[in-house]
């Protein structure tokens, strides 16, 4: 899914993961013949638009640098992704009658001393460390195995030589290492009885795996699509200069998109203005490179969307838009997603929704057309 605006897209990643990720690539396209000029101009005329509030030079047969095709999914892949959804499924047990084994998880405290000194980092109490893991230093996870809960032992080791901190690089190190637990993961094989907790249709591990497979084909065709939509749009936008926005216009996408930010901020249990600075920023640069250069933006993907879409006679249907809403549910939950209705505002949010909804369509559209280019060529 493409989204013409940040607000939708921060609609999903405050819930997602609680990050906004924000990328913009620009490719500059030039056509330059002097023969049949007067053919060639109006050739690419019929390429573009212009209204009283934008001009765009090229939206229609855009040059874009190829996109890779899906690789094929093999089946050592589905096998990993099924080993995936497995672990998902482990059970996790406390282990009292035997010594620790290797692929076990540990909770221990450990000392660590050069010279007979603690040194900084080096100690810890109650740290759940699974063994073969490879987080510290070679030969430490080793030396646990065969203890049992409530052993305490001296492990000699030694700083490799090309340690990150070159204060202790080299140097022999000595860790009194206490065993407080023990626990392992045991991971279901796929069985049927497996896949009916795994899948709500395949019913045996053979259907579970082809079905596997084609949810990976599906996912691996999207980003494709997505991919190449995004340089087309990315391109589009770069052919385009917005020749009108109004104050008014400018501030009310500017308050929306402070909503925004101030909704993620306080998912980190912050005000704004605390979540600004924490991010190197003051308000005033916040303002300036941040909201005021989105709302920019988005202003421009709007108006792109709606020209492109009223030259092209495309229109937005009610069963498009609920369609739309209907993935922006999946995506982020249908609470989440009512939460931020409330604080935009149920006229602001569905504003924003349609915008998004009729932008993949013109996209379809203008993606149709495109020319895509080998690197170089």
């Amino acid at each position: 899914m493409i989204y013409s605006t940040d607000v939708e897209k921060k609609i999903i990643t405050i819930y997602e993961d609680k990050r906004c990720i924000m990328k913009k690539r620009i490719v500059m396209l030039m056509i330059g013949i002097m023969s049949a000029a007067m053919l060639l101009t109006a050739c690419e005329a019929s390429k573009g638009l212009e209204t009283d509030r934008l001009k765009i030079t090229q939206y229609k047969g855009v040059e874009v640098e190829q996109v890779e095709k899906p690789k094929e999914i093999s089946d050592e892949d589905v096998e990993s992704r099924i080993q995936m959804m497995l672990e998902g499924q482990a059970e996790t047990k406390e282990i009292t009658d035997r010594a620790v084994q290797g692929g076990d998880t540990v909770n221990i405290d450990y000392v660590g001393k050069i010279g007979g000194k603690e040194f900084e980092g080096g100690s810890a109490k109650g740290y759940d460390l699974e063994i073969g893991s490879g987080n510290f230093i070679e030969g430490f996870e080793d030396s646990i195995i065969g203890h049992k809960i409530g052993e305490t032992f001296d492990w000699n080791g030694k700083f490799p030589d090309n340690y990150g901190n070159t204060e202790y690089a080299g140097k022999d190190v000595v860790f009194t290492i206490t065993v407080n637990g023990i626990t392992e993961r045991n991971v279901p094989e796929l069985d049927d009885k497996i896949v009916a907790k795994l899948s709500e249709n395949a019913k045996t591990v053979k259907e579970y795996k082809e079905e596997v497979k084609k949810q990976m084909e599906d996912a691996a065709e999207q980003e494709y699509e997505d991919t190449l939509a995004g340089e087309v749009w990315n391109k589009v936008l770069e052919n385009t200069e917005v020749k009108k926005v109004s104050d008014k216009e400018q501030e009310k996408m500017e308050e929306l998109l402070r909503k925004l930010y101030e909704s993620e901020a306080k998912q980190y249990g912050m005000e704004l203005e605390d979540y600004v600075k924490a991010q190197g920023m003051t308000v005033e640069d916040f303002n300036e490179q941040v909201v005021k250069a989105s709302a920019e933006q988005n202003i421009k993907a709007k108006l792109v969307t709606e020209a492109i879409a009223e030259k092209e006679n495309i229109s937005l249907s009610d069963e498009a838009y609920e369609e739309h809403l209907k993935k922006l549910v999946e995506s982020s939950g249908e609470e989440n997603v009512e939460e931020m209705k409330k604080m935009l505002g149920e006229e602001a949010f569905e504003e924003e929704l349609r915008t998004t909804a009729l932008n993949n369509l013109v996209l379809d559209k203008i993606t149709e057309s495109c020319i895509q280019k080998a690197s170089g060529k």
